[in-house]
């Protein structure tokens, strides 16, 4: 590793990010240790503390290609995500954990690498001060809000489609998190080094990712972190807004997505550039997400010679939702989702839009919840039921977690 390495590390480790230990904030990656859920257990002298969490997601979805009969079109029946956690520290909380496994094939990344890896989260974590921690390992980098929001808080099924073909998922390496209060407002600060090829890399070469996101909440802080859950499930009784962006700078990926997708022998250089925000509002809220993918040429080869490409392009994510019963946990969401591919890919890629209809129901937040959701998928701008590439679905999902 050169200087030209190192530098950018040294800016992070100074200027950092995330979040107060006393706030305990749901977007924290460290664990919550004052306030765990789950199953739990101390150690006789106290240097020891582990606690054992667990989700799924049962999922039936039936999807037809637009003006096929209501009988033609594909059910899915299967378990979407299976999650095993576990948090604590280690001698003292200063020095945490997190581990995290995935037990479905979706959730392995096994498509694209045929390496059944369930290892999703295995990072350890130091707390300097009450606002500024270091992280190194294995988890989420700091990118688009949805992608950082945990898939047990979200209102849909699935994140976006702005959010399955741009994010930037996981990866090892190195990160900071620093958050300051500027007068009154607050701010956070999240920076990463890692090695740019995802989660089942064996070896790394010289190529690194660079990572970083700031956010703002004019508004002050939203009640129990709800900036990094979907849904004003807290009923906000005053406004809260929270706006954040970032860019990733991917050098010499080996995968076509940076770190997700199929391997290349010839590598990349992506660039992705990131904006978002939410507001909630007595059981109203509101969030939008950009993201740009950027490359000088999308064009690679793969393992079997064959040539691919990453998708360069952008795209729009905009939900909006509202909590019609809130003794009763009853919620109403909308989503509109637009991609759009650069000239260079437009003979490989067509413009889609997905528009999205969802009823929840609440029965311990997102930890116990049912949702049932409709969607009409549009490629070219073309709205007609006949066209080729349109389909629509339908999904029920059960969530249950501790």
């Amino acid at each position: 590793m050169t200087i030209k390495h190192l530098l950018p590390l040294m800016l992070v480790l100074l200027f950092g990010i995330t979040f107060s230990a006393r706030a305990q904030r749901q977007h924290d990656e460290r664990p919550t240790i004052e306030n765990f859920k789950g199953i739990q257990y101390t150690g006789d002298d106290s240097t020891f503390y582990i606690n054992f969490r667990f989700r799924m997601q049962n999922r039936l979805r039936y999807t037809t290609p637009a003006g096929n009969e209501l009988g033609d079109g594909d059910f899915e029946a299967r378990i979407r995500r299976l999650r095993l956690r576990m948090d604590g520290y280690m001698y003292n909380p200063k020095l945490s954990y997190s581990i995290q496994l995935g037990f479905t094939r979706g959730d392995q990344d096994y498509d694209d690498t045929d390496v059944p890896n369930i290892v999703r989260d295995a990072v350890v974590f130091y707390n300097f001060t009450d606002n500024f921690y270091v992280a190194f390992g294995q988890n989420k980098l700091p990118g688009n809000r949805q992608r950082v929001n945990s898939s047990g808080e979200l209102q849909f099924a699935e994140r976006s489609l702005v959010n399955a073909t741009f994010n930037i998922d996981r990866d090892f390496g190195i990160k900071a998190y620093y958050s300051p209060k500027i007068g009154s407002v607050p701010f956070h600060f999240k920076g990463a080094i890692s090695t740019g090829e995802g989660r089942v890399a064996n070896m790394t070469d010289s190529g690194l990712a660079y990572t970083g996101r700031a956010e703002f909440l004019p508004l002050g802080e939203f009640t129990n972190d709800g900036d990094y859950y979907e849904g004003d499930l807290e009923y906000e009784e005053l406004p809260k807004l929270s706006i954040g962006g970032g860019y990733s700078f991917n050098n010499n990926t080996t995968r076509i997505n940076g770190q997700t997708g199929k391997y290349i022998v010839t590598p990349l250089d992506l660039k992705t550039t990131f904006f978002d925000a939410i507001f909630k509002y007595r059981g109203l809220a509101y969030q939008v997400e950009y993201m740009k993918r950027d490359v000088d040429n999308p064009f690679a080869l793969d393992e079997a010679g064959e040539t691919v490409h990453t998708y360069k392009g952008q795209g729009v994510n905009q939900q909006l939702s509202y909590l019609v019963n809130r003794d009763h946990g009853y919620e109403l969401a909308g989503r509109y989702t637009w991609i759009r591919p650069h000239e260079d890919i437009a003979a490989w890629e067509a413009q889609t839009e997905v528009v999205e209809l969802g009823v929840t129901k609440y029965f311990r937040a997102h930890r116990l919840k049912l949702q049932l959701n409709a969607n009409y998928q549009v490629t070219d701008g073309i709205y007609r039921t006949n066209h080729d590439g349109n389909n629509w679905g339908a999904t029920f999902q059960i969530e249950l977690g501790i």
